[in-house]
């Protein structure tokens, strides 16, 4: 289930998270840590397939024990962890041949997939 941290109170030195809008108190939501074995059967799946959808997304999460939202927000993370690598590389290819790549072509392959971003695990 979802953890959350201590409630966040207006005297307190650490600044509220607007996780919970309206509320007397805001809560921070805790990250998900997976268990080894989790993440050995995620980056399994991820090979064979990078978008995890519907039926194949409910049956993973029972098998492994965590919530279907835990593996979509995993999967869309794991794919902008691919894309950052496989730019990484493209980048190191090309210097070796001495050429340069401009800067703003990364952020523009980012910004294709700003639907896979995610900051917060729910």
């Amino acid at each position: 289930g979802l953890e959350l941290s201590h409630c966040v109170g207006a005297n307190s030195l650490s600044p509220a998270v607007p996780w919970r809008s309206g509320g007397p108190c805001k809560m921070k939501r805790v990250r998900t840590v997976f268990k080894p074995e989790q993440l050995e059967r995620l980056e399994q799946e991820f090979l064979k397939q990078q978008y995890m959808v519907g039926t194949e997304r409910v049956d993973l999460a029972a098998t492994l024990h965590l919530t279907e939202t835990q593996v979509k927000v995993w999967f869309q993370n794991r794919r902008i962890k691919w894309r950052k690598q496989s730019m990484e590389q493209k980048a190191a290819k090309l210097s070796q041949f001495g050429v340069i790549q401009p800067a703003t072509a990364d952020s523009t392959d980012i910004k294709d997939h700003e639907e896979d971003t995610v900051d917060v695990e729910l």
